[in-house]
């Protein structure tokens, strides 16, 4: 029997969506499900909703149990096939609160800050500890599970476990199998969708588009520039940002314009305010929509579970169709993020990068794309160099280090003088308290 252990089983909607197309695949539909939380109330939701699904999709085939506490953790992960990681270490109150509140004294504005910023730093950094625990726990009970890290900063929990643990890691973010689909119905080039092909390839968040045809072979790339460069002009719309990068770098990417305005130091500048209102920037995005979950969660809830006659579907969600390539030995490609084993030729081999692979019964195997164009790759860099910093300060528990991540992302550094980097830094360590107590 397949033993499949979800990680942060409280995060309800994700665990329905990953878990619930397990039990929509025949491969999997038998397996073990051990679900994971520490927050009981949670663990218990997705217990509720998951065992429905299962009577209602799977004729009750899976066998679901859970597990609550560190206590429990390593009995969760014993004999495990798989293991999906979708925890979020301090929760949006209070560690999120404090990722962006200190900040703002400073100066300094965000939008998602899950990802780079001093938000993704500060994330990183206090989830790396409880991976390590994860990877020492799955040494010992479940040393060839295939960890799938669903969790953000995903290059630098990713990167991190590659390269210091044994566990067999990839990152899965929802932003690659939806790219150009989206960028496609954006534009009114929905007639292009069926039989396209592409090539996606750089770091998540930041994967570039790099090649875009339809079903003839031909490029896509000279009528998606020209209508994104109206679309920018006449309206206002959700995607400035990634308009914009079209526009001055030749490539649409992968995350979202909420995500990327905070990725560089073009967008949100405190002297130039205006910025903000021209390529419609939500300050504080992902803040407002945990305010909003949280306080729909009931209903939300009763909505989903439709008085235990849920079904489901099964998604676009890579987790499931990996396990079933691994179990069946039927191959499918994805895009993943793994280290950078000569994979993009003008990105550092420490990078954890974002490239097509191929998913066997042999495991993950990551195909070489060369050498991104040079801006792109430049683009890239900023990002890299700011999680491979973050990822030494894991290593060393030092707070130069985390002065140095933060000195070196792009857009701290073009807002803030290094002497306010170190009080800021310090300042949210001390904030964050023991979530943060391991750095001295």
């Amino acid at each position: 029997m397949v033993k499949i252990t979800f990680m942060g089983a409280g995060s309800t909607v994700f665990a329905r969506n990953v878990l619930g197309d397990c039990m929509c695949t025949p491969s999997l539909r038998d397996a073990e499900i051990a679900l994971y939380d520490i927050d009981a109330k949670r663990l218990e939701d997705s217990e509720i909703i998951l065992k429905a699904i299962n009577k209602n999709v799977n004729n009750s085939r899976a066998v679901i149990k859970t597990y609550l506490g560190v206590e429990n953790r390593k009995e969760a992960l014993r004999s495990a096939n798989f293991v999906v990681n979708a925890i979020q270490v301090g929760f949006y109150d209070p560690c999120t609160i404090i990722d962006f509140e200190v900040p703002k004294k400073y100066g300094l504005r965000q939008t998602i800050a899950d990802t780079l910023g001093i938000g993704g730093i500060m994330r990183g950094l206090r989830t790396i500890p409880v991976l390590e625990d994860f990877a020492r726990d799955m040494e010992e009970v479940c040393p060839n599970a295939l960890f799938l890290n669903y969790t953000n900063p995903m290059a630098i929990l990713t990167g991190y476990m590659q390269r210091y643990t044994k566990i067999k890691t990839i990152g899965l973010c929802h932003s690659v199998q939806i790219c150009s689909e989206h960028l496609l119905k954006d534009l009114g080039m929905e007639d292009k969708l069926e039989g396209r092909s592409e090539l996606i390839a750089g770091i998540n968040h930041m994967g570039w588009l790099l090649e875009l045809k339809d079903k003839d072979g031909n490029d896509l790339y000279p009528e998606i520039k020209k209508r994104a460069a109206k679309k920018n002009a006449s309206e206002k719309h959700k995607d400035m940002v990634r308009y914009e990068y079209i526009k001055h770098l030749g490539y649409y990417c992968t995350e979202s314009s909420e995500h990327n305005a905070e990725y560089n130091p073009f967008f949100i500048k405190s002297n130039y305010p205006e910025l903000i209102e021209k390529f419609n920037i939500p300050l504080d995005e992902y803040p407002r929509r945990c305010v909003k979950q949280i306080k729909g969660w009931e209903e939300e809830k009763s909505n989903i579970l439709k008085d235990g006659m849920i079904t489901h579907e099964r998604s676009n969600e890579y987790a499931s169709y990996i396990m079933e390539a691994v179990v069946t030995n039927t191959p499918i490609k994805i895009g993943g993020n793994v280290l950078n084993t000569g994979l993009i030729d003008n990105l550092p081999a420490d990078a954890c990068v974002e490239v097509p692979c191929m998913v066997d019964a042999l495991g993950i195997n990551p195909c070489h794309v060369g050498r991104l164009p040079v801006q792109l790759a430049a683009m890239n860099m900023t990002n890299v160099n700011a999680q491979l910093m973050t990822i030494e300060a894991a290593r060393s528990r030092k707070r130069e280090n985390i002065y140095q991540a933060a000195m070196l992302d792009p857009h701290t550094a073009a807002e803030l003088s290094i002497d306010d980097i170190v009080k800021m830094c310090d300042e949210l360590i001390e904030a964050h308290g023991e979530y943060m107590s391991m750095y001295n």
